[in-house]
C-alpha cells in the first residue's frame, strides 16, 4: 500500500473492508478519549449538505489589462503540462489529484490519488 500521506484509489477493494457488524463502524468519540460504535444512520444527516467540488486544470498570472485583451478563442497559457494530473478540491481544501477523461460529450475528472491532510 501507499505511505500514509497518499492512498492510490486502485489499492482500495470493496472486499477488504469489514465493519465491526451491519451496518455500524468505529469512530472517535467527540472528545477524543476512546472510540465509540456509531452506525451508518447516524451519518445521515450529512448526506443533503452540499459540497462545492472544483477540478483545477492549472493556473494563470496576468495583468487586468490583459485579461481585457482576451476574446473568443484567445488561448491563456497554465503553469501544467499535458498530461500531468490536475487537482480536485471540495470546498477550496485540496483532497485529491486526477485525470481528465471524456464520458460521452461531456468532460469528466477520474481520481486517481486521494490527498490526507494533516489535522489542525
Amino acid at each position: 500500500m501507499a505511505d500514509d500521506d497518499d492512498l492510490e484509489l486502485s489499492e482500495l477493494d470493496d472486499d477488504e473492508i469489514e465493519l465491526e457488524g451491519e451496518g455500524t463502524e468505529l469512530l472517535a468519540a467527540p472528545d477524543g478519549g476512546g472510540e465509540q460504535m456509531k452506525t451508518s444512520k447516524d451519518l445521515e444527516a450529512v448526506y443533503d449538505i452540499p459540497v462545492q467540488v472544483s477540478a483545477v486544470l492549472g493556473k494563470a498570472t496576468m495583468q487586468v489589462s490583459q485579461l481585457l485583451k482576451l476574446g473568443r478563442g484567445a488561448v491563456v497559457e497554465l503553469d501544467r503540462k499535458v498530461g500531468e494530473a490536475i487537482d480536485i478540491y471540495v470546498n477550496n481544501r485540496l483532497v485529491a489529484r486526477g485525470e481528465v477523461v471524456v464520458v460521452e460529450d461531456r468532460l469528466g475528472v477520474t481520481m486517481t490519488e486521494i490527498i490526507k491532510s494533516e489535522k489542525s
